[in-house]
């Protein structure tokens, strides 16, 4: 993490456009060259991000999903701005829609039915992997330009050393049902359940 000062900071955010907000100030900014600030504060005094802040999180959870394949954003920078208490996440965007978008620009019944059952192989890969994302949901999953589908918002997130057991992965398709529509596109015909049972079998150790 790169300790910064107040003028580097609105240097390196000088031009961009703020597209998230909230009455603390600036959430996400997006540069002129495509990349994205994204800003943490400690929402308590007493708090796990005094000793692992949110910002290095999302940092070193994008590195680990690099390192085992899984598509997602690429880190330029960690940065601390003690003058406004906040920490702050340098990258370049994972290119794509996410599943929200592609599903509110409309598709078809078989595309709907082939996008379930690559989620539901992509979700099991993601346990077979050791990845528990609390914030698993159609909004923070990226389809690629290549047709490959990724994580992006990873600060929510751990990745353990080998697979998830059953408990853990039951709470986590129980996280990604928590949105009503949604949930409901997921188990609209069985085809991600089917999917996710299929390669959780291909993935479960010899």
């Amino acid at each position: 993490m790169i300790h910064i000062d107040q003028a580097c900071f609105e240097t390196l955010v000088s031009g961009g456009q703020i597209i998230e907000a909230d009455g603390f100030g600036p959430k996400v900014y997006l540069l002129p060259d495509g990349a994205y600030v994204k800003i943490f504060r400690r929402k308590r005094w007493l708090s796990s991000a005094m000793w692992s802040p949110y910002a290095q999180r999302f940092s070193d959870n994008c590195r680990t999903l690099a390192a085992r394949g899984v598509p997602c954003p690429d880190i330029i920078a960690v940065y601390r701005i003690p003058s406004i208490e906040r920490d702050a996440v340098h990258y370049s965007p994972l290119p794509g829609q996410s599943l929200r978008q592609i599903l509110k620009q409309g598709i078809d019944a078989a595309e709907a039915a082939a996008l379930r059952r690559q989620l539901g192989g992509f979700v099991a890969r993601l346990h077979a992997l050791g990845v528990y994302f609390r914030s698993l949901h159609l909004g923070n999953i990226v389809r690629t330009p290549q047709g490959e589908l990724g994580l992006i918002d990873t600060a929510d997130m751990r990745i353990f050393r080998r697979g998830l057991g059953r408990l853990l992965r039951a709470r986590n398709l129980k996280h990604m049902r928590r949105h009503a529509q949604e949930g409901g596109w997921l188990g609209a015909d069985g085809e991600f359940f089917t999917a996710y049972r299929q390669a959780a079998a291909e993935n479960a150790p010899a």
